[in-house]
């Protein structure tokens, strides 16, 4: 095995503080204006294609407890300090890993489908998944901006093996580009395109330091997001309240304040509420501890089958006082040591990586990194991923509960898309 590498960067942010076209800009008026020809038609799934999107979930709510939680040491694996604010999109890994996945073989392809949830389902699965939701993630709401876009710069002197070009065609749409890395410009080049792909929020993906000119390929993918609440917020009803930290500090916050019917549920260990994007294909689902429980807690007990009921059960609605700081959180973090932690190691072992199918060199991975963003206010989020389950009873009406929703503590919070519950964000809040 040669010390040449593939660096793996997966890019995703949420973006968009301006509001879409058809909405005002001042908030005055809570509501928002449907098209008449923007029906929700929910993704149809075979029962198949439905457990690859459990997979998918099993592995968002895995990745981000390794991210987030403390191993012995004390410390995330990451080197994410696990009391602050963290955003992170599943999905996109999914997408850069399984771009790359038709490049390895063995033991190497093998760990990366258990790890992504596909087992023996294999690389396929992930491409066909991967492939319906980069075609349809972004026909489901005229209100909500979803695009998914992958790309691939190789080396001079290595070539992409006709077997993965034609997968990375098909699957992702990605048209690989052959540069010279030692040109003094690829670098900006990358960065340009990870700018392109999520409207100027993400400038920099690879840094001077990351950036290694004898690098083999960067496979990248970017997820962006902009949805506009179905029910905004009245930005006069906006005041700075107290927010209790995750470390123990109190500070003061913008706490966005409405009281509207939700679907909403509650257990002994939080509340959970949901907030529809547009036409509702999407979704914000907020998971708010109990006075004396913690959003570490809540991640444990998070799973994709719970997931699902859970989504189930929320179906009910309610009357809800909710307040909701105004925020922004950005994480950068680089992930080789995560995701070998999590069952894939042999990719980032220069003896043990298997990519024989990828291009004409023997190749491992030598960097894994994601950059996320996501921004929260009156209009709605710049993210990706929302979680939206469909709100439809078959019986009789029945007189909502008023409940109070009140997130002046650390909370967690995904972006999924309804029909599906494919999670395209989760992060946590704690008032940093």
């Amino acid at each position: 095995m040669t010390n040449r590498m593939i660096l793996l960067a997966a890019l995703v942010v949420a973006l968009a503080a301006a509001p879409l076209a058809g909405c005002s800009d001042d908030n005055d008026e809570p509501g928002i204006e449907m098209p008449s020809d923007n029906t929700f038609t929910p993704i149809a799934l075979t029962r198949a294609q439905q457990d690859l999107v459990e997979a998918s979930n099993d592995f968002a709510f895995n990745l981000f407890r390794a991210v987030t939680l403390p191993g012995k040491s004390g410390a995330s694996p990451a080197g994410v300090a696990v009391s602050k604010s963290i955003v992170l999109s599943p999905l996109s890994i999914t997408y850069a890993l399984g771009m790359l996945n038709n490049g390895a073989a063995g033991q190497t392809q093998q760990q990366i489908n258990n790890v992504l949830g596909y087992g023996d389902k294999g690389a396929d699965a992930i491409n066909t998944f991967c492939r319906k939701m980069l075609t349809e993630a972004s026909t489901m709401d005229k209100l909500t901006n979803v695009s998914i876009a992958n790309n691939i710069y190789m080396n001079t002197g290595y070539q992409l093996l006709p077997d993965f070009l034609s997968k990375a065609g098909q699957y992702y749409d990605a048209q690989p580009e052959t540069r010279d890395f030692h040109d003094g410009k690829t670098r900006a080049v990358i960065n340009r395109w990870a700018s392109d792909h999520t409207e100027g929020m993400i400038k920099e993906v690879l840094s001077v330091d990351d950036f290694n000119a004898d690098a083999v390929s960067y496979l990248l993918n970017a997820i962006y997001f902009r949805g506009i609440w179905q029910n905004k917020f009245n930005k006069s009803e906006t005041k700075n309240e107290t927010f209790s930290c995750g470390d123990g500090t109190q500070r003061q916050l913008p706490m966005m304040h409405q009281q509207h019917e939700f679907d909403y549920t509650e257990n002994e260990l939080c509340q959970t509420l949901s907030l529809p994007y547009g036409n509702g294909a999407y979704r914000m689902t907020l998971l708010l501890p109990r006075e004396g429980k913690s959003v570490d807690e809540v991640l444990l007990s998070l799973n994709a089958q719970n997931w699902v009921q859970r989504h189930c059960i929320i179906r009910n609605t309610a009357i809800v006082d909710l307040k909701l700081p105004r925020f922004e959180s950005q994480t950068d973090v680089t992930l080789n040591k995560v995701m070998a932690q999590l069952g894939m190691p042999y990719a980032f072992d220069r003896s043990r990586a298997e990519f024989p199918n990828f291009c004409n060199e023997p190749t491992y991975i030598g960097l894994m990194k994601q950059v996320a963003r996501i921004k929260l206010d009156e209009a709605g989020t710049e993210a990706a991923a929302v979680t939206v389950v469909g709100v439809e009873f078959t019986a009789l009406p029945v007189e909502p509960q008023h409940v109070t929703f009140h997130a002046t503590r650390p909370f967690l919070y995904v972006v999924s898309e309804q029909s599906t519950g494919t999670i395209f964000f989760i992060g946590k809040y704690v008032g940093d």
